[in-house]
Parts: structure tokens; sequence; C-alpha cells
């Protein structure tokens, strides 16, 4: 099942995509939230519901004739760990991680499957990170990892957009990678039953038709599942929050010269099973906001 977030009339709201139709959830099952999260936080019942609802096409329309929405508008939490594939960490330099490496993506960061993504005034050091995201299903803590798939509601293509001066400057590096529009995921939520194996996908990267990162997940340092176990040791994962699993070899700042994305650049993300998203970039508004 494809769980979407969508827009049509200027009314925003859930649905399920099957085939070329958005199924508008809250129309079809009147008893279901419009909203993702709380979708998510009413459990196995409303997931039951939305499987029925594919069924009932009565209201429904094409999805060329909606603006799809990230899954989560606006997730609790966005997580993403560093240095997860065994290539990207050679490609860096760096050494291979003994523990997860995690930081933060503000939530101002998420953004649409098909929108643009900024260019930031502040720097010219623009990069790419394609990579599979899950979306939490339920609330968890203190998962063992026998567990752990009930947790996961499904999966998405995200771009762990990143500022490479700005990460650099700050240890944590959350500051470079949350800047507005940086954290572009979707199309859809893939449940896992459609998905299959998470950690057996084709994952690729494409500017302008070049394609800078071609792996696997299977190459994962830590998997899917280990993400849920390590995690919450630590805090409760809510419905709604988005993990970031890491990226493959490929990124711009490896290359020589860096080939960093500039203003009308297009940027394809793929993975297996799941679908792409696609985002232009364009240069930011630096415009005062004040209120």
């Amino acid at each position: 099942m494809k769980l979407c977030t969508f827009t049509h009339g200027r009314r925003t709201r859930i649905g399920v995509v099957v085939g070329e139709l958005v199924i508008d959830l809250p129309a079809v099952a009147p008893g279901l939230p419009d909203d993702m999260i709380a979708f998510l936080a009413a459990g196995d019942e409303a997931m039951a519901a939305a499987r029925e609802a594919q069924t009932k096409p009565d209201v429904a329309f094409p999805v060329a004739d909606v603006t799809l929405e990230a899954p989560v508008p606006r997730p609790g939490k966005i997580l993403a760990i560093g240095l997860n594939y065994a290539d990207h960490i050679a490609e860096t330099g760096a050494e291979p991680p003994k523990v997860q490496m995690w930081f933060n993506k503000q939530h101002n960061a998420a953004n649409r499957p098909y929108g643009s993504i900024n260019k930031p005034a502040v720097s010219d050091m623009l990069d790419y990170e394609g990579e599979l995201a899950f979306v939490v299903g339920k609330r968890a803590k203190h998962v063992p990892k026998a567990r752990t798939h009930e947790v996961i509601a499904g999966y998405c293509c995200g771009n762990d957009v990143s500022v490479r001066d700005w990460q650099a400057a700050a240890r944590t590096m959350q500051i470079g990678k949350s800047f507005d529009t940086h954290a572009p995921f979707g199309p859809w939520i893939v449940t896992p039953d459609e998905v299959g194996d998470p950690h057996n996908l084709g994952i690729r990267t494409v500017v302008n038709d070049e394609v800078r990162q071609d792996s696997n997940t299977e190459h994962l340092i830590f998997d899917c599942f280990d993400h849920v176990e390590h995690l919450t040791k630590s805090f409760t994962l809510d419905p709604g929050d988005v993990i970031f699993t890491g990226t493959s070899s490929g990124v711009a700042a490896a290359m020589n010269p860096p080939q960093w994305l500039k203003v009308g650049d297009e940027v394809r993300i793929e993975i297996e099973n799941i679908g792409f998203i696609e985002h232009t970039v364009v240069e930011e508004d630096a415009s005062t906001v004040i209120g």
C-alpha cells in the first residue's frame, strides 16, 4: 500500500495511491483522520481501514491532478545517520564508526517529493545524499531488534541535502543539515509488505541525467532494524517520525573537483520498489522574515 499526503482543491489530506489514482481516504472512510501523524497514531485499525479503502475508489483523483506533499508534512523528529555505507566512508577518508552516528534535521527542512530545494544564500557548497528513509508507525521505546519491524509504517525515498561548509563548521553537523527545504522525501510511504526486503533495494541518485550514486541498501553498515533498536534505547520514537538511513559513495563533495549543486540542477532519487523523488535547485529568497 502507498500512503500519501496530497493537496487538491486547496485542501490537504491523506490518501492511498492505487495505480494512477489517489483515493481520498477521509472521504471513503469517514472515520479516518485527514492528517498522517494522527492516522498512524490511530494504529492497526486505521491501517486496515485504509487497505479496505483501496477497493472503493468512490472519491479519487488522477495523481497528475494533485500536489503530493511530504508524506508527513511536519514530522515531530527527522533523524539521520552519518557514515553508514562502507563506500561512502572510504571516499570521505573517515574511520568506520563503532557506534551509530546520529544527527537531527529540523522539521522546517521537510519538503515535498517534487518540490524545489534552496541553494542557500550563504553557501555555494550544496550537496545531495540519496537515501532510503522510513517512517515510524508506532510509539516505541526499548524495542529489541527482533520486534523492530513492528515499528516501521513504511519506506520512502529521501535526499539528505547538505550544506558542506556549514556541516563541517559544527561537530553535530545539525545546522549544515537543517536548512529549509533540505529534507525532501516521499513520494509516498510504501508499506513493508509491498517493499519486500528493505535491505536489498537498488538506490540511485541522478543529477541532470548523470548517475552520481548507484548502490544497494544491502551495503548499509547498520540496517533499519539496528536503527530502531539503538534509537529507542535513548528516547521514544513517535508515529510520523522520519529516519534517514545514510548515503552511498558518489556525493559531490568527494568528486575532484567537487561538483556542487547549482541553481537549475535537477536531482532525482530512485529506489527499487518505492519510486522516485525529483527536485530542482532554486536560489533561496534571502529576504528577512519576522513574525
